[in-house]
């Protein structure tokens, strides 16, 4: 067995990689650099983990959220690693001690923020290890924050190129799981990795379940999704604004949902006692705008739900993916609307951003709108995304439920006509009122009851129309002004439309039948029965048991063990020492920490 193999089982407690992990791994231990796409738990921490404990001296990981060092750290100390964190969450003396800590060689790995990192203070201190030969390796993690083009940028990671310039010598291995072909070369060059070695995984989370629909009061929309299989559960519901957020949560929390808020404008401490609160307890669900989330661990978050659209498709794929680390069933529900369209691309349009980097967002919420109005499968429109091919998924909501659509070429040369009759210079609302003959105070002021359009789109109702023209603008024949209080235009594409040279085809929005969720995924999910009868009872008592030992130990409860082990120890039941360690995710240290008393557990339950 290679000494990579035998530290995945001894310490981490599993028999065999998955995917390009075990060849990641050997190349970093090796001194190869490297940059590495993996989806969100497949399991990226494991290939600079393992190099780092193979390779003398301590690795320096660059992460960009406290709670995330908190969390790796908290899990590498209940394997065994020597491992801690430098943050502002520190006091100056325990800052201290573990700078101490890491020049006498104490430590396996050591996390860090990038800014702390290229301090004169810090590199000075790597420095010295690096004379000595004890920096094993740099590992930045979520990669992608270097990206101008990407949806998490942060400045200081530009600051990382320092790196092979100051220690030639050290391996580094760039970590991210979303990053389409423009912003993998944007890490790439930024970081100086050009010659390292690319791994790209699959994009694709068979386990998740896409479904996307249009606003039709969101709220109640949302409670619905809530109620149809997600009571209890732990998830995620993200928000475009901190007071979206704060007046969702409140609104959850009167409909009887755990519910809390994250957002930037509150207080640290609230902010950290309420990610806290979701990490360590069930079923709480966080309301959170995009500032929640990078690096959660949580394995168990059954569900991430969007009431506004996010900015492109990497920031969907990667919140959604905040869902199903465990492997398990999971939804990633989104509602939409032009309004949302409006918003984004006046977030854009008023960044301090160059022309360049606004047209590239652009684009990129174009695809997300694609993504959205798309009448095949969503999870190949994700994936093809990120130039990667794949077959209908059978676990989105156009697979299991097919949209219908029609020929509506002459409704959508009438909206066309009717925005261009009103003067291209109000909103989709005011454009269906003409459309729909309606002499409202507005319609009168602007005499529009007096234009050919008025009164000729009786062929659809008001949501009708609403959608036609949503999809006027994801097709790119309307444009919305956010300047002009979302005032619709007219695009070059609209002309062929107009003279007739070109069709338009509708998709009809229907309202979407019991998803019957965790019965009827066809995907390649992992083979995880619901527990029954005695074994549900067991898994009951071994879930107890760990929160218990995890509140002893003052860290989440999957810190301990993941639900995938403790269901395996309910199926098995073991008897011995020898046979608990065949279980996958007990290694030697919980061995030796847990395994008298989940023996005597099991032993209980059996008499």
């Amino acid at each position: 067995m290679s000494r990579a193999r035998e530290t995945l089982f001894h310490v981490f407690g599993y028999t065999h990689f998955r995917g390009s992990q075990e060849d990641i791994v050997e190349h970093v231990a090796a001194g190869g650099d490297a940059l590495v796409l993996m989806p969100t738990g497949g399991g990226k921490s494991l290939c600079y983990q393992i190099p780092a404990l193979l390779r003398p001296g301590v690795a320096i990981v660059v992460s960009p959220l406290i709670a995330l060092m908190q969390d790796q750290v908290s899990a590498l100390k209940e394997v065994g690693a020597a491992a801690d964190f430098l943050n502002s969450s520190l006091s100056f003396e325990r800052a201290m001690e573990i700078e101490r800590a890491m020049l006498a060689g104490a430590l396996d790995l050591l996390y860090v923020a990038p800014e702390r990192l290229v301090t004169p203070r810090f590199l000075d201190l790597l420095d010295h290890l690096h004379e000595s030969g004890q920096l094993a390796l740099f590992a930045i993690d979520e990669a992608h924050c270097v990206s101008q083009w990407g949806h998490d940028f942060r400045p200081e990671y530009l600051q990382l190129s320092i790196l092979p310039e100051r220690y030639p010598q050290v391996p580094r291995i760039a970590l991210t799981a979303t990053a389409d072909a423009q912003t993998r070369r944007e890490i790439a060059e930024r970081l100086r990795l050009t010659d390292a070695r690319e791994f790209v995984s699959s994009f694709d989370r068979p386990n998740i379940r896409y479904t996307i629909v249009p606003k039709d009061n969101p709220r109640a929309q949302l409670l619905a999704f809530l109620k149809d299989g997600h009571l209890d559960e732990a998830g995620v519901v993200y928000c475009s604004s901190r007071k979206k957020v704060d007046e969702t949560a409140a609104w959850l929390q009167e409909k009887g949902i755990s519910a809390l808020p994250y957002h930037a404008g509150m207080g640290a401490d609230e902010r950290a006692l309420n990610q806290d609160r979701f990490l360590r307890e069930d079923g709480i669900v966080m309301v959170a705008t995009v500032a929640f989330g990078m690096g959660i661990d949580k394995p168990d978050v059954r569900f991430v739900a969007h009431l506004d659209l996010p900015r492109s498709i990497e920031g969907y794929y990667q919140e959604t993916g905040r869902a199903g680390r465990d492997g398990q069933p999971a939804e990633a529900w989104m509602a939409y609307s032009v309004a949302d369209l409006v918003q984004q691309r006046r977030f854009i349009d008023q960044s301090e951003a160059g022309d360049e980097v606004k047209r590239v967002a652009t684009a990129k919420l174009d695809a997300l709108l694609g993504l959205c109005e798309t009448t095949g499968c969503r999870r190949q429109r994700l994936l093809g995304y990120f130039d990667e091919a794949a077959e209908p998924c059978g676990n989105c909501d156009t697979c299991l439920h097919p949209p219908q659509v029609r020929d509506a070429t002459e409704s959508a040369r009438k909206a066309l006509s009717c925005v261009f009759r009103t003067g291209n210079r109000f909103g989709a609302g005011h454009v269906v009122d003409v459309l729909l003959g309606k002499t409202t105070d507005k319609v009168r002021e602007w005499q529009h009851d007096q234009v050919s359009t008025f009164g000729i789109g009786n062929e659809l109702d008001d949501k009708g129309w609403r959608t036609l023209i949503r999809q006027l603008v994801a097709h790119g024949a309307l444009a919305v002004d956010h300047e002009r209080y979302g005032a619709l235009t007219l695009t070059e594409a609209a002309r062929p439309l107009l003279r007739g040279e070109s069709s338009f085809t509708l998709r009809i929005d229907t309202a979407p039948a019991k998803k019957g969720r965790k019965g009827d995924t066809t995907r390649k999910l992992r083979d995880w029965p619901e527990a029954t009868g005695a074994e549900a009872a067991l898994l009951d008592r071994l879930r107890a048991w760990r929160a218990a030992t995890a509140k002893e130990r003052n860290v989440p409860a999957y810190v301990i063990f993941h639900d995938a082990t403790l269901r395996d120890i309910a199926r098995q039941r073991p008897d011995s020492i020898e046979g608990l360690a065949t279980i996958s995710g007990v290694g030697d240290r919980k061995l030796d920490a847990y395994g008298e008393d989940i023996l005597a557990l099991l032993a209980s339950e059996a008499g």
